[in-house]
C-alpha cells in the first residue's frame, strides 16, 4: 500500500467520489480537500483486517475489492464484492467497533481515507451526506439478508448461476456485452457461493456444457443470460 500516486494507471481524486463530493457546499468541500489522504493499493493488499479498529471512512475511489470473513479452517466466506464509487468498512466506524471481516484489493485501487472527526463533521453540517451514507447502508443490508437466505435455501447450481449473476450487476460486462469484468478464482467463485472449489469447477464445467456460459481461465462470458436467470430463480 501506498499513499503516493503508482508511476503507472490513472489518479484518481476524490472529486470523482459522488456520494460525498457532489453533496458538498464550496466550505465543505475546502474542509474535505485538505483533509483526506489518497491510498493505493496493489492487486492482493489488504485495506483492513478483521479485529482492527477503523480510524475513519475509507471511500472506493477506483478498483475492486473483496471483503470476506475467515471461517472454520481457515476457509473464506465473500461477503461483499465491491465496484468503486463505494463505501469501505463504515459499519464499523458508525458502530465504534472493530472489522468484523478483512477486505482486499483484487485489483489496483484507489482509496480516499477520511479521518473520522473529519466525517462527523461533515455528516453533523450536511444531511445529504448522511443520506447517501444511509442509503449504502440499506442497500447493503438488503443484499447481505437476501444472501443470507439465498446461500442457505437454493442448491449449488442457483447458488452459482446467482453468483454470476451478482458479478454482472456489480461489475457489468467488458464492451462486447458478455465477458465479465471481473476476474475471480475458482476458489474466490466457490467462495462467493458457500460451496467448495471442486463443486464450483464441475459447476462451471456444468454450465459451459449446457452453453450457458463460456470460461477461458478467469474470464467468463455469459453466453445465455435468460437460462442462467431461470436456474437462479428455481434455486
Amino acid at each position: 500500500m501506498s499513499d503516493t500516486t503508482p508511476e503507472t494507471g490513472n489518479a484518481f481524486d476524490i472529486k470523482d467520489f459522488p456520494q460525498l463530493y457532489s453533496v458538498l457546499n464550496d466550505e465543505d468541500k475546502e474542509f474535505l480537500l485538505s483533509n483526506h489522504v489518497v491510498k493505493y493499493y496493489a492487486k492482493n493488499d489488504k485495506i483492513y483486517g478483521e479485529g482492527e479498529k477503523p480510524k475513519g471512512l475509507l471511500c472506493l475511489g477506483s478498483g475492486k475489492v473483496k471483503v470476506y470473513k475467515e471461517g472454520i479452517g481457515g476457509r473464506e466466506q465473500i461477503v461483499r464484492m465491491v465496484a468503486a464509487p463505494n463505501f469501505l468498512g463504515y459499519r464499523a466506524l458508525f458502530a465504534e467497533d472493530v472489522h468484523i471481516a478483512s477486505a482486499v484489493a483484487i485489483e489496483e485501487c484507489t482509496i480516499f481515507f477520511i479521518p473520522k472527526d473529519v466525517v462527523f463533521k461533515l455528516i453533523s453540517s450536511n444531511s445529504k451526506v448522511c443520506k447517501n451514507i444511509l442509503r449504502s447502508f440499506a442497500v447493503e443490508l438488503g443484499f447481505t439478508r437476501y444472501r443470507t437466505v439465498s446461500l442457505t435455501q437454493k442448491h449449488i447450481r442457483g447458488r452459482l448461476a446467482e453468483s454470476l449473476l451478482f458479478l454482472r450487476d456489480i461489475y457489468g460486462y467488458k464492451d462486447d456485452g458478455i465477458t465479465l469484468d471481473i476476474q475471480l478464482s475458482r476458489e474466490d467463485i466457490a467462495n462467493f457461493s458457500n460451496m467448495t472449489t471442486s463443486n464450483a469447477i464441475r459447476t462451471l464445467s456444468t454450465f459451459v456444457n449446457e452453453k450457458v456460459i463460456a470460461v477461458d481461465g478467469r474470464t467468463i462470458k455469459i453466453v445465455d443470460e435468460t437460462k442462467l436467470e431461470r436456474i437462479s430463480k428455481l434455486g
